[in-house]
């Protein structure tokens, strides 16, 4: 029987943007230690992420944003060599050091894998734990922690390279996946549904108003049982007329209670629960596939319990 994949590199912990800065690290450590301690590690099937090609990460990117970072990256190393900064900043929030380009290549690379995995039936769906995230980067453009779209280049890999008609790209972190929507706006072969507090981080006030779009802007402290009311006014009728033949998920576990990123109010049986709709859809019309990528999450000990939830969901475990 297939099982849950879960996707990861030690590469993603060498990428840091400074000391004090919450996309650190330790995220990763945090959850890892909350699977092993829990015991739902040993129901996952393992896996190192490869490094994506350029190639497929360009479906969603364009080439001058691509060979910029690659520049910047290669730059850095010859300005560390000569005693220069150790790292690039690219906006007050974002910055790489020499290793985020690794990083960012394996991060998209555990979405092409835990797609391509997921779509052969080698596995049932796939978790991947990486950093950095994804869904503020846009088409041309690196911002919000986010280098490239994870989860947008993973849902074009699938139309593109496996022929795919239709999947869906759910998005439930704090903030409003701007660069997913940058990507996607338009693009009748996939589905975007999404929460967010509002007006919060990005700031951007102009949402999309393409019909393959459903946005749920929510006001502060708006809480899970309201969150759950809007999921199956808006999100679920949308979904089940779609149809998907995939669900790709940016999973972002900021909008706990206990996160001061935000200032939502979901915890832990939230996650599961929406998890578990989103998994009802994909059975009835999916063949039960769903690829989930890592996004926010700053307080290691909610972060460590929103993700086993959302895994053990998944895991059906």
């Amino acid at each position: 029987m297939a099982m849950t994949g879960y996707f990861t590199h030690s590469d993603c912990r060498k990428h840091e943007m400074g000391p004090g800065h919450p996309e650190c690290p330790e995220r990763l450590d945090a959850i890892e230690d909350r699977l092993l301690s829990s015991g739902l590690s040993i129901a996952l099937d393992r896996r190192e992420a490869s490094k994506a090609p350029l190639t497929d990460i360009e479906l969603a990117h364009g080439r001058m944003h691509v060979a910029s970072l690659r520049g910047l990256s290669d730059g850095l190393k010859d300005e560390i060599d000569a005693g220069g900064p150790s790292h690039a900043q690219l906006d007050p929030d974002t910055s790489l050091n020499v290793f985020t380009w690794d990083a960012a290549l394996r991060s998209a690379g555990a979405a092409i894998d835990a797609t391509d995995a997921v779509i052969s039936g080698e596995l049932a769906n796939a978790f991947c734990a990486v950093r950095p995230p994804g869904h503020h980067a846009c088409r041309d453009k690196a911002m919000g922690f986010c280098f490239f779209n994870n989860v947008a280049i993973a849902a074009k890999y699938a139309l593109e390279r496996h022929g795919l008609k239709r999947v869906a790209i759910v998005d439930f972190d704090v903030h409003h996946g701007n660069g997913t929507e940058d990507i996607v706006a338009g693009d009748q072969r996939i589905l975007m549904t999404s929460f967010y507090q509002h007006p919060f981080y990005p700031m951007d006030t102009v949402h999309s108003t393409a019909s393959n779009l459903v946005n749920m802007p929510v006001p502060a402290y708006t809480k899970g049982a309201e969150i759950r009311e809007l999921i199956e006014t808006h999100w679920i009728p949308r979904l089940e007329a779609f149809r998907p033949e995939m669900i790709f998920i940016s999973a972002g576990f900021d909008a706990h209670r206990e996160d001061d990123m935000g200032q939502m109010g979901l915890v832990e049986q939230d996650y599961a629960w929406i998890t578990q709709r989103l998994k009802d859809v994909a059975e009835r019309h999916a063949k039960g596939r769903i690829v989930s990528c890592l996004e926010g999450g700053y307080v290691l000990s909610a972060l460590a319990r929103s993700v086993e939830a959302h895994v053990r969901v998944l895991a059906d475990v």
